[in-house]
């Protein structure tokens, strides 16, 4: 990371950080953290991530006012997820200006998803604590507020997309059941069954929320539904 990093990500939020030491330590990961002297972002990411959820929770509100809660809170769960996460940290330059170890940084700790995440909601939380929520709103607005329906669609995994597919037709919360969990424990698989009204599939997977993934993917695409929300 350059001084010409922090000045391009702080030119493309059209905002300018009162204390440097706060941004530095939002850009700073746990792996150079003790050598630094600034601390990693992990308290800025726990604040980032709230600031994040009431800022989508209010775009959500106002953008959709016909909506039920039920339908809202899968839209904010795509929103928010790590992945969408990551995207923006990238949009906003974050990936350049982000403070690695040289072993992290030569294991690809820039392209990771899980970093970019977890900068990008700890860069929120910075935000916040430097200029309060409209500074927050700024880059929310950048990324999110513009493309919501876009990043929704971009992020909704199968379970998220089966549960709105089937409270949009009044047919209930999906309900998951382990019928097997079969294999050894290092290795094992399960067997689990998702079920809504008039309707259910099973799915396979290594662990019971990849096979839960799998029952929503196979009983949409048993409702010809799941092509609207391809992954």
């Amino acid at each position: 990371m350059t001084a010409k990093h922090v000045d391009n990500l702080e030119r493309r939020i059209g905002y300018r950080f009162q204390s440097r030491t706060l941004l530095m330590r939002a850009l700073t990961h746990s792996s150079l953290s003790s050598n630094t002297g600034v601390g990693d972002w992990e308290r800025l990411e726990f604040l980032g991530d709230r600031v994040l959820g009431l800022l989508t929770a209010e775009a959500l509100w106002r953008r959709y006012p016909e909506k039920s809660e039920g339908q809202l809170a899968p839209r904010l769960n795509a929103l928010v997820r790590k992945e969408t996460c990551a995207q923006a940290a990238i949009s906003f330059g974050l990936d350049h200006a982000l403070r690695l170890a040289p072993h992290e940084e030569q294991a690809g700790g820039r392209q990771k998803t899980s970093i970019l995440g977890d900068v990008c909601e700890a860069f929120l939380g910075a935000l916040y604590i430097d200029g309060g929520l409209e500074a927050a709103r700024k880059a929310y607005d950048l990324f999110w507020t513009e493309n919501l329906d876009r990043l929704y669609g971009d992020h909704q995994d199968p379970k998220t997309a089966l549960q709105e597919w089937s409270q949009e037709r009044g047919r209930g919360t999906p309900k998951y059941v382990l019928l097997k969990a079969e294999g050894p424990d290092h290795a094992p698989e399960f067997l689990i069954k998702s079920v809504i009204s008039g309707a259910e599939a099973t799915g396979r997977g290594k662990s019971k929320r990849a096979a839960q993934m799998d029952a929503a993917r196979n009983l949409l695409l048993k409702q010809g539904a799941w092509s609207e929300h391809a992954e």
